[in-house]
């Protein structure tokens, strides 16, 4: 059985949890526990203890990219772990990030929010890869992922800081997980500012697996285009996706439109919610 709970996430619903800007899943499957992103804050550590979740049995961490509101959090969950864990991430997460807000020339740091000697220093070990990464013969991170669509796009406000200068940041450094179940392929999406779909179409030509099950966590459709939700729509309607469960930087208006388009495959993710995939 395959079980995945959001520990962060920017709603909060019934229960005594926090809610914030930024993302973590918990993933359990075959006595492994795997955790993709750590929220922005505190938000993991008090979410999981209200939930009754020990945060010291998780065996790996996955991170989706760089970004401060998936990295956030890792000194309270490292320091709750008490002991040495493996990181798996890209290279690039170590850049100095950067957004700019649109129509301004105003930017804010928006990268890892610590220095990576302090992580160390509280047990992590980080792999950092470009490559996939086989966490158990069923999970697997997608490495970098290919741009191939032509309606997906790294967001134009996202700079990393490069010999002295703001340039694009292409986020070679997004990735998501991928699962691999009797049912399909589970692909757990941390931000995926390179393109869910990319996401998909890549999670598939790894596995050999063509079925989506479920697609979990966060796409990035906040700011999209009509044409661009529109495309998306259609190639998840052809990829025949059993189940959405998106959030955070989807946005509330995305969500809207893919809640009606996916009427009875469409369910609202917050903290606290639990996907299970037998």
């Amino acid at each position: 059985m395959l079980r995945i709970t959001t520990l962060s996430e920017n709603t909060a619903m019934l229960g005594d949890f926090l809610g914030e800007w930024g993302l973590s899943m918990l993933v359990e499957m075959d006595g492994t526990m795997v955790l993709l992103d750590s929220g922005s804050g505190r938000s993991v550590v008090h979410n999981a203890d209200s939930l009754g979740i020990d945060l010291r049995k998780v065996d790996r961490i996955v991170l989706s990219h760089g970004h401060y509101d998936h990295t956030g959090g890792l000194r309270e969950v490292l320091r709750r772990m008490k002991k040495q864990v493996e990181i798996v991430a890209h290279p690039d997460i170590w850049e100095a990030k950067y957004a700019r807000g649109r129509g301004s020339h105003r930017t804010r740091y928006i990268g890892i929010p610590f220095q990576r000697r302090e992580l160390e220093g509280l047990g992590a070990s980080f792999r950092l890869t470009g490559e996939p990464v086989a966490i158990t013969d069923s999970i697997l991170t997608t490495g970098e992922i290919p741009m191939v669509t032509d309606f997906e796009r790294v967001d134009e406000i996202l700079y990393v800081e490069r010999d002295g200068e703001l340039k694009p940041d292409g986020l070679a450094d997004d990735q998501a997980l991928v699962i691999k179940t009797g049912q399909g392929l589970v692909v757990v999406l941390g931000c995926a500012h390179r393109g869910m779909i990319n996401t998909l179409y890549h999670a598939r030509q790894l596995t050999g697996v063509s079925r989506i099950h479920t697609v979990i966590g966060g796409s990035h459709l906040i700011g999209a285009s009509e044409e661009q939700l529109r495309k998306t729509i259609a190639v998840l309607k052809e990829l025949d996706v059993q189940r959405l469960s998106l959030c955070h930087c989807t946005g509330l208006q995305a969500i809207s439109v893919l809640a009606r388009e996916f009427e009875g495959r469409f369910a609202f993710n917050t903290v606290g919610s639990v996907i299970q995939v037998a």
